[in-house]
Protein backbone atom coordinates (compact mmCIF):
# COMPACT_ATOMS: atom_id res chain seq x y z
CA UNK A 1 0.00 0.00 0.00
CA UNK A 2 1.21 3.45 -0.95
CA UNK A 3 -0.05 6.37 1.16
CA UNK A 4 0.55 9.99 0.22
CA UNK A 5 -0.68 12.52 2.79
CA UNK A 6 -0.91 16.27 2.92
CA UNK A 7 -2.34 18.63 5.52
CA UNK A 8 -4.50 21.20 3.76
CA UNK A 9 -6.88 24.10 4.25
CA UNK A 10 -7.51 26.52 7.11
CA UNK A 11 -8.62 23.70 9.41
CA UNK A 12 -5.49 21.61 8.73
CA UNK A 13 -7.30 18.63 7.29
CA UNK A 14 -5.43 15.45 6.44
CA UNK A 15 -6.02 14.38 2.84
CA UNK A 16 -4.77 10.96 1.72
CA UNK A 17 -4.06 9.28 -1.58
CA UNK A 18 -4.06 5.51 -1.03
CA UNK A 19 -2.89 3.26 -3.85
CA UNK A 20 -2.27 -0.37 -4.71
CA UNK A 21 1.39 -0.62 -5.63
CA UNK A 22 0.75 -3.57 -7.95
CA UNK A 23 -2.04 -2.14 -10.12
CA UNK A 24 -1.59 1.63 -9.50
CA UNK A 25 -5.30 2.03 -8.75
CA UNK A 26 -5.92 4.63 -6.06
CA UNK A 27 -8.50 6.45 -4.02
CA UNK A 28 -8.41 9.94 -2.54
CA UNK A 29 -9.76 10.31 0.99
CA UNK A 30 -11.14 13.70 2.08
CA UNK A 31 -9.94 16.18 -0.57
CA UNK A 32 -10.43 19.22 1.65
CA UNK A 33 -8.13 21.44 -0.33
CA UNK A 34 -8.20 24.31 -2.75
CA UNK A 35 -7.26 23.74 -6.36
CA UNK A 36 -3.86 25.31 -5.68
CA UNK A 37 -3.12 22.92 -2.82
CA UNK A 38 -4.45 19.99 -4.81
CA UNK A 39 -1.90 20.56 -7.55
CA UNK A 40 0.57 18.69 -5.35
CA UNK A 41 -1.61 15.59 -5.38
CA UNK A 42 -2.14 15.72 -9.12
CA UNK A 43 1.60 15.97 -9.67
CA UNK A 44 2.21 12.99 -7.38
CA UNK A 45 -0.56 11.02 -9.06
CA UNK A 46 0.81 11.75 -12.52
CA UNK A 47 4.41 11.14 -11.47
CA UNK A 48 3.56 7.73 -10.05
CA UNK A 49 1.20 6.76 -12.87
CA UNK A 50 -1.77 6.30 -10.54
CA UNK A 51 -5.37 5.87 -11.71
CA UNK A 52 -7.81 7.38 -9.20
CA UNK A 53 -10.88 5.18 -8.94
CA UNK A 54 -12.70 6.81 -6.01
CA UNK A 55 -12.97 10.09 -4.14
CA UNK A 56 -14.14 9.15 -0.66
CA UNK A 57 -15.55 11.61 1.87
CA UNK A 58 -15.46 10.33 5.45
CA UNK A 59 -18.19 12.89 6.18
CA UNK A 60 -19.79 15.96 4.66
CA UNK A 61 -18.09 18.95 6.32
CA UNK A 62 -16.52 21.51 3.99
CA UNK A 63 -12.94 20.82 5.08
CA UNK A 64 -13.33 17.25 3.81
CA UNK A 65 -15.25 17.85 0.56
CA UNK A 66 -14.07 21.18 -0.87
CA UNK A 67 -11.91 19.54 -3.55
CA UNK A 68 -14.57 17.10 -4.77
CA UNK A 69 -15.60 18.99 -7.90
CA UNK A 70 -12.27 19.74 -9.47
CA UNK A 71 -10.70 16.41 -8.46
CA UNK A 72 -13.60 14.61 -10.10
CA UNK A 73 -13.17 16.73 -13.21
CA UNK A 74 -9.43 16.05 -13.30
CA UNK A 75 -9.56 12.31 -12.60
CA UNK A 76 -13.10 11.18 -13.58
CA UNK A 77 -13.21 9.27 -10.29
CA UNK A 78 -16.46 8.40 -8.50
CA UNK A 79 -17.47 10.39 -5.42
CA UNK A 80 -18.45 8.21 -2.45
CA UNK A 81 -20.08 9.22 0.84
CA UNK A 82 -22.34 7.56 3.39
CA UNK A 83 -26.01 7.94 2.60
CA UNK A 84 -26.52 9.76 5.90
CA UNK A 85 -24.40 12.75 4.81
CA UNK A 86 -25.52 13.11 1.19
CA UNK A 87 -27.55 16.27 1.86
CA UNK A 88 -24.47 18.01 3.24
CA UNK A 89 -22.81 17.99 -0.18
CA UNK A 90 -25.38 20.34 -1.68
CA UNK A 91 -26.24 22.47 1.37
CA UNK A 92 -23.67 25.18 2.33
CA UNK A 93 -25.40 25.60 5.68
CA UNK A 94 -25.15 21.92 6.58
CA UNK A 95 -21.57 21.50 5.33
CA UNK A 96 -20.59 24.75 7.16
CA UNK A 97 -18.99 26.36 4.12
CA UNK A 98 -21.32 29.34 4.51
CA UNK A 99 -19.80 29.99 7.93
CA UNK A 100 -16.36 30.34 6.32
CA UNK A 101 -17.75 32.91 3.90
CA UNK A 102 -17.40 30.76 0.77
CA UNK A 103 -20.60 28.76 0.19
CA UNK A 104 -19.72 25.47 -1.47
CA UNK A 105 -21.83 22.91 -3.30
CA UNK A 106 -20.19 19.61 -4.17
CA UNK A 107 -21.25 17.35 -7.02
CA UNK A 108 -23.64 14.65 -5.89
CA UNK A 109 -22.15 11.24 -5.10
CA UNK A 110 -21.87 8.58 -7.75
CA UNK A 111 -22.34 5.94 -5.05
CA UNK A 112 -23.64 6.08 -1.48
CA UNK A 113 -22.17 3.83 1.18
CA UNK A 114 -23.47 1.89 4.14
CA UNK A 115 -21.92 -0.11 6.95
CA UNK A 116 -20.22 -3.28 5.76
CA UNK A 117 -19.73 -2.21 2.15
CA UNK A 118 -16.45 -3.36 0.61
CA UNK A 119 -14.38 -1.22 -1.74
CA UNK A 120 -11.65 -2.74 -3.88
CA UNK A 121 -8.77 -0.66 -5.14
CA UNK A 122 -6.48 -2.92 -7.10
CA UNK A 123 -5.63 -5.78 -4.73
CA UNK A 124 -6.51 -3.70 -1.68
CA UNK A 125 -9.81 -4.36 0.07
CA UNK A 126 -11.42 -1.77 2.34
CA UNK A 127 -14.44 -2.28 4.60
CA UNK A 128 -16.73 0.63 5.32
CA UNK A 129 -17.41 1.12 9.04
CA UNK A 130 -20.34 3.41 9.79
CA UNK A 131 -19.08 5.46 12.73
CA UNK A 132 -21.72 8.14 13.39
CA UNK A 133 -21.37 10.78 16.06
CA UNK A 134 -19.41 13.65 14.53
CA UNK A 135 -22.03 13.55 11.78
CA UNK A 136 -24.86 11.13 11.14
CA UNK A 137 -23.07 9.65 8.13
CA UNK A 138 -19.47 9.60 9.33
CA UNK A 139 -17.52 6.56 8.20
CA UNK A 140 -14.14 4.97 8.77
CA UNK A 141 -12.35 2.90 6.14
CA UNK A 142 -10.56 -0.24 7.30
CA UNK A 143 -8.02 -2.35 5.42
CA UNK A 144 -7.57 -5.54 7.43
CA UNK A 145 -4.70 -6.98 5.38
CA UNK A 146 -2.63 -3.81 5.78
CA UNK A 147 -3.82 -3.17 9.37
CA UNK A 148 -4.76 0.43 8.67
CA UNK A 149 -7.90 2.47 9.30
CA UNK A 150 -8.83 5.96 8.11
CA UNK A 151 -11.08 7.47 10.76
CA UNK A 152 -12.02 10.93 9.48
CA UNK A 153 -13.13 13.07 12.43
CA UNK A 154 -14.25 10.19 14.62
CA UNK A 155 -11.00 9.28 16.39
CA UNK A 156 -7.82 11.33 16.74
CA UNK A 157 -4.52 10.82 18.52
CA UNK A 158 -5.43 11.31 22.21
CA UNK A 159 -8.74 12.88 21.27
CA UNK A 160 -12.14 12.35 19.63
CA UNK A 161 -14.29 14.21 17.12
CA UNK A 162 -16.36 17.23 18.06
CA UNK A 163 -19.95 16.62 19.09
CA UNK A 164 -21.01 20.22 19.73
CA UNK A 165 -22.06 20.77 16.11
CA UNK A 166 -25.54 20.41 14.58
CA UNK A 167 -26.30 16.78 13.83
CA UNK A 168 -23.59 15.46 16.15
CA UNK A 169 -24.06 13.09 19.09
CA UNK A 170 -21.57 12.34 21.86
CA UNK A 171 -23.39 9.12 22.74
CA UNK A 172 -23.29 7.91 19.13
CA UNK A 173 -19.63 8.89 18.75
CA UNK A 174 -18.52 6.98 21.84
CA UNK A 175 -20.55 3.98 20.76
CA UNK A 176 -18.93 4.09 17.31
CA UNK A 177 -15.44 4.25 18.77
CA UNK A 178 -15.95 1.51 21.34
CA UNK A 179 -17.94 -0.89 19.17
CA UNK A 180 -16.37 -0.35 15.74
CA UNK A 181 -12.85 1.02 16.20
CA UNK A 182 -11.70 -0.46 19.49
CA UNK A 183 -12.73 -3.87 18.17
CA UNK A 184 -9.86 -3.65 15.69
CA UNK A 185 -6.43 -5.14 16.53
CA UNK A 186 -4.18 -2.96 18.69
CA UNK A 187 -1.52 -2.77 15.98
CA UNK A 188 -3.94 -1.16 13.52
CA UNK A 189 -2.52 2.19 12.40
CA UNK A 190 -5.01 5.06 12.62
CA UNK A 191 -4.94 7.78 9.96
CA UNK A 192 -7.21 10.55 11.30
CA UNK A 193 -8.81 13.52 9.58
CA UNK A 194 -6.69 15.93 11.62
CA UNK A 195 -3.43 15.57 13.53
CA UNK A 196 -0.84 12.84 13.73
CA UNK A 197 -1.09 9.10 13.13
CA UNK A 198 -1.60 6.76 16.05
CA UNK A 199 -2.65 3.15 16.68
CA UNK A 200 -5.73 1.53 18.13
CA UNK A 201 -3.62 0.12 20.98
CA UNK A 202 -2.20 3.51 21.91
CA UNK A 203 -5.64 5.10 21.94
CA UNK A 204 -7.10 2.24 23.94
CA UNK A 205 -4.44 2.82 26.59
CA UNK A 206 -3.80 6.54 26.56
CA UNK A 207 -6.77 8.41 25.06
CA UNK A 208 -8.30 10.29 28.03
CA UNK A 209 -11.78 10.18 26.45
CA UNK A 210 -11.73 6.38 26.34
CA UNK A 211 -10.70 5.55 29.88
Amino acid sequence: MLIISLTVGPLLTNCYVVACEKTFEALIIDPGFSEHEGDYFLREIDKRGLHVKYILNTHGHVDHISGNAWVKEATKAKILIHQGDVEMLSDPLKNFSIILGEPLVSPQPDLTLKDGDVLRVGFLEFRVLHTPGHTAGSISLYCRDEKKVFTGDTLFARSIGRTDLPGASYKALMSSIREKLLSLPDETVVYPGHGEETTIGIERKWNPFLR
